[in-house]
């Protein structure tokens, strides 16, 4: 297995996947933060905050420093960000995609950018298995595994208070076999 000091660069039909470039937090910046989003996330939405330049530096940053963190661009414009956070040890990593651009949400980028990341970690870092957690409400992330080839294998009951209401996380992966096998 063989991990960059950064994420490569990955081209798909309608996304690229890259590291940060300086327009980037303008183009976060020029995006409200929507309450949806923050509900998805387990946040409150009464709670959102307003974005700052120094905050979003700092987001930016952060995306940079993980070595398995793409920003998201779509027509020119930095969208959303993915991730895996890997245990070397057992051979796997953890899934996480946000776009918080709410302008381009439902039409297939989630899918093509789960697509891409999973044949990366499956084809070049030679992974045995990624997973994720995604609150169970969040229905259009979970059709989105699913047609990725994520498969439910938990659930944990109740265990984010969100507003004041105890919600369920759902516990996906797939399996490198299975990866391949959906490519056949």
């Amino acid at each position: 297995m063989k991990i960059l000091n950064h994420a490569p660069i990955i081209q798909g039909d309608t996304v690229l996947l890259r590291q940060p470039i300086d327009r980037d937090v303008d183009d976060y910046l020029q995006v409200e933060t929507h309450p949806e989003l923050v509900r998805m996330y387990g946040g409150t939405p009464s709670d959102i905050q307003p974005k700052t330049r120094e905050r979003t530096l700092k987001f930016v940053e952060a995306i940079r420093k993980n070595k398995l963190e793409w920003c998201v661009e779509y027509n020119g414009r930095f969208v959303g960000q993915a991730r895996l956070m890997m245990n070397e040890y057992d051979n796997r990593a953890r899934y996480a995609i946000s776009l918080f651009d709410p302008s381009v949400w439902n039409q297939g980028l989630g899918t093509e950018i789960t697509q891409l990341v999973l044949t990366y970690a499956f084809h070049e870092l030679k992974l045995h298995r990624i997973d994720l957690r995604v609150l169970a409400y969040n229905k259009r992330a979970i059709a989105c595994y699913q047609k990725c080839g994520f498969v439910q294998e938990g659930v944990e009951r109740e265990g984010a208070l969100i507003n004041g209401v105890y919600e369920t996380d759902i516990i996906m992966s797939i399996l490198d076999r299975e990866f391949t096998d959906l490519l056949l």
